[in-house]
């Protein structure tokens, strides 16, 4: 996989999603499919409420694009994997479409009921799991962070990965919250993929870095504050589940809890949120996930993008620091 390959991916990514936004955006606003706030949120946020939403299927149809595309620079071996991975994604991407369907029907911020919506993941990440184990690319072996142990997890594994890759998907989905911090937190991993295709790890990441990077980077120009348009569950499960399937591809499963600490800082912090109000009723933070303490702390939303995009950028540093030293 070349660099001018990369390049050309993540291109073809990044105009399918302009253009996608651009036709999808007029029948948004024509048939009033508009985001609703909920008024435990900031107040400000209020003024948001009807932006167009469920824009994360441009996802869909750019990074599945750029994907196929960048098959025909693989060879036939490696694209089986990076497959599997892209339909993942794809399915966690259409549970986030049955999500906000069901938001704009109830005209609520309450879509499918939380059991309905583990059990649906639950199936994809059996599934994901299933078809690398076909492939012979799962491996219940897993290089420590932060050490040179390599553990055989056997049967182990699976729960652990399953709780996990359920973990970083809904986290992904919880750091959607504030415009712009999902897309530019996806176009840094996307990068961090690609680079490390380019690198050591499997060329097949490469493809599908360019491609989420891309796809990413495109939906930011209409994303960023003020939004013109929200992703929804739609992508940012669809981008979750990139990045869990991104370190199976280069791996390490558990990578994902380095360069996507952030998913998992947004995540805890809404159970230490819970578990301290429950403990104390009184709230440790001001507002969960974290991205809305910020704001309380009057912060604004192009700040918090800008400081929570630096820590992902240390995490992701940090992630090629230790691939780079386990090879």
């Amino acid at each position: 996989m070349s660099l001018l390959n990369t390049l050309l991916l993540f291109s073809l990514a990044f105009f399918a999603t302009l253009f996608g936004l651009a036709a999808l955006l007029p029948v948004l606003r024509e048939k009033r499919i508009g985001q609703t706030i909920l008024e435990i949120g900031p107040s400000w946020h209020k003024g948001k409420e009807g932006t167009p939403t469920m824009g994360g299927v441009t996802f869909f149809f750019a990074v599945t694009l750029s994907v196929l595309l960048g098959c025909l620079f693989l060879p036939a071996s490696a694209t089986r994997a990076l497959l599997w991975v892209l339909c993942f994604a794809l399915f966690n991407g259409l549970i986030g479409v049955f999500d906000d369907l069901q938001k704009l029907r109830k005209r609520e911020n309450a879509g499918l009921l939380p059991w309905q919506k583990l059990l649906l993941q639950t199936a994809t990440v059996i599934f994901l799991l299933a078809m690398l184990h076909m492939e012979g690319a799962l491996v219940t072996r897993v290089a420590l962070p932060f050490s040179s142990l390599v553990i055989e997890l056997g049967a182990l594994f699976y729960p652990i990965a399953l709780f996990v890759a359920l973990g970083i998907i809904n986290c992904a989905n919880l750091t959607d919250g504030i415009d712009g911090l999902a897309t530019s937190v996806g176009a840094l991993i996307g990068t961090f993929f690609a680079v490390e295709g380019l690198g050591s790890a499997p060329a097949s990441l490469a493809v599908l870095g360019a491609a989420e990077a891309g796809s990413s980077l495109a939906f930011f120009t209409h994303n960023r504050h003020p939004a013109r348009i929200f992703m929804g569950d739609s992508g940012s499960l669809f981008l979750g589940a990139i990045a869990v399937g991104g370190a199976y591809l280069l791996g390490n499963p558990l990578l994902v809890l380095i360069f996507g600490l952030l998913y998992v800082v947004e995540g805890f912090s809404v159970v230490l949120q819970v578990l301290y109000f429950k403990l104390t009723h009184k709230r440790l933070f001001k507002m969960a996930p974290l991205h809305h303490h910020f704001e309380k702390c009057g912060w604004s939303e192009g700040a918090i993008v800008s400081l929570f995009s630096f820590f992902t950028l240390l995490a992701i540093l940090l992630a090629h620091g230790l691939i780079a030293a386990l090879t």
